[in-house]
């Protein structure tokens, strides 16, 4: 099993920044691709932005230029740095993570618990 644990999450005022993090339990367990996703009221949950094992990133185009993802692979943490924040990035923020049993092929998929980040307008 990978366990998830989002932090960062708050309320902010629009223009400003927060940094999310969500550190993984691993265990077995090698983790490839991570991922951001966001849930608003009554909307989809979307991706934001990825990241592989060796850090290739990629974003939906709403958040480019403002949120870098990053990632500690020694700490099995990845981050997202959002700026420039704006009230439609209002939502729960999800972490996600793919991963498989060193030495098997098979991938397994998780999800964190979210957490919520708030901009004010």
């Amino acid at each position: 099993q990978v366990q998830l644990v989002e932090s960062g999450g708050g309320l902010v005022q629009a223009g400003g920044s927060l940094r999310l993090s969500c550190a993984a339990s691993t265990g077995r367990f090698s983790i490839n691709v991570m991922a951001w996703y966001r849930q608003a009221p009554g909307k989809q949950r979307e991706l934001v932005g990825l990241i592989t094992s060796s850090g290739g990133t990629n974003y939906v185009d709403s958040v480019k230029g403002r949120f870098t993802i990053s990632r500690d692979n020694y700490k099995n943490t990845m981050y997202l740095q959002m700026n420039s924040l704006k009230p439609e990035d209002t939502a729960v923020y999800y972490c996600h993570a793919e991963a498989k049993i060193v030495g098997t092929p098979t991938l397994y998929l998780y999800w964190g618990q979210g957490t919520q980040v708030t901009v004010s307008s």
